[in-house]
């Protein structure tokens, strides 16, 4: 069975649900949703089986081989993308004013806090493939986003309360082979949901890791 030789300065961040593995000058696949998109339920269930994988590694004395990284990328296909997918919650980025907000967040500090290859918005959740740029992080990045949107989007819906999920799906990017998967699903993930000439998706053709 492969296994992963990882460079010595990958790190390990515990967020609420899951870890992160960060590294700098790296390209990571990040998934975030809106906070009523997905039950309890079907987030602990994709947990659990994670959790499961990553202690036999563990015990081991070892990092996950390639067929465990697949199989939990795929687990969160089958387990949460699956259902966001479904369309789940209010959806309130259906709304092309919320929609249009949250793409303005994203693009805004291209190319000076954070390289953008891919993004996606879908009626409940929002794909992006983003490199940040030294100093700023990954987590901090996230958090600008998720706070102004979050407070703009309550604006322009009239309403109160959580928007966002405070959790974050991110995956780091390995390879080109890695890469390319990441960037083909994001500019498929309309399609495969039913979306036909979504507006709200966009890949950069000459982006590499």
């Amino acid at each position: 069975m492969p296994y992963r030789t990882d460079p010595p300065d990958i790190a390990t961040r515990h967020g609420a649900y899951l870890p992160h593995w960060t590294r700098e000058c790296a390209t990571y696949a990040v998934t975030f949703r809106l906070a009523d998109s997905l039950p309890q339920a079907v987030l602990a269930a994709w947990v659990h089986e994670r959790e499961e994988i990553e202690a036999v590694a563990a015990k081991e004395g070892r990092r996950l081989s390639v067929s465990e990284e697949n199989r939990l990328r795929s687990l969160h296909s089958e387990r949460v993308e699956a259902y966001l997918d479904a369309g789940r919650g209010e959806c309130y980025l259906s709304d092309s004013r919320v929609a249009e907000c949250v793409c303005e967040a994203i693009r805004h500090f291209d190319g000076e806090r954070y390289h953008l290859r891919a993004w996606c918005i879908m009626p409940n959740h929002v794909h992006v493939l983003v490199g940040p740029v030294v100093p700023h992080t990954l987590i901090a990045i996230l958090h600008s986003w998720k706070s102004f949107t979050a407070h703009a989007a309550n604006r322009i819906l009239k309403r109160t309360g959580m928007f966002w999920q405070a959790e974050y799906y991110d995956h780091l990017i390995r390879d080109d082979e890695d890469f390319g998967h990441a960037m083909r699903y994001i500019e498929e993930n309309p399609l495969k949901a039913g979306l036909k000439e979504w507006p709200w998706v966009h890949v950069a053709r000459a982006s590499r890791p």
